[in-house]
């Protein structure tokens, strides 16, 4: 990687972690999520500081071409995200429909006392 691209890539690095701790900051994003998009954000630090830390990965799995290994390696960290993400979108969905049967017999049981009450 030419020095030109390190310093386009350390840039974006640092803005996107800054950025994340903005959100942190202004409590947009819970820090469990902003820890994960740090931990990439210097991640992909590390790359730009040792770019050739590819070679003996990309040997070591079998892959001859380096960028493929980042690309492979970005997919499954991807996949992962997407799978989690649809665990806690159906563990949310399942939590609001109990909310939701838990207000309509509270509703219920209001309604069913002040129909009571104005029978007396």
């Amino acid at each position: 990687m030419s020095p030109r691209a390190q310093l386009l890539v350390a840039a974006i690095v640092a803005l996107s972690i800054l950025f994340i701790l903005r959100l942190v900051r202004r409590r947009e994003l819970r820090g469990k999520y902003a820890m994960l998009w740090v931990a990439v954000g210097l991640t992909l630090g590390v790359f730009v500081l040792v770019p050739d830390v590819l070679v003996p990965i990309s040997d070591w799995v079998g892959i001859s071409y380096e960028p493929a290994t980042f690309f492979l390696a970005a997919f499954a960290f991807v996949f992962l995200v997407i799978v989690q993400f649809s665990w806690e979108l159906s563990r949310l969905e399942e939590r609001t429909r109990s909310l939701a049967e838990e207000l309509a017999l509270l509703r219920a049981e209001v309604r069913g006392e002040l129909a009571a009450s104005g029978d007396d």
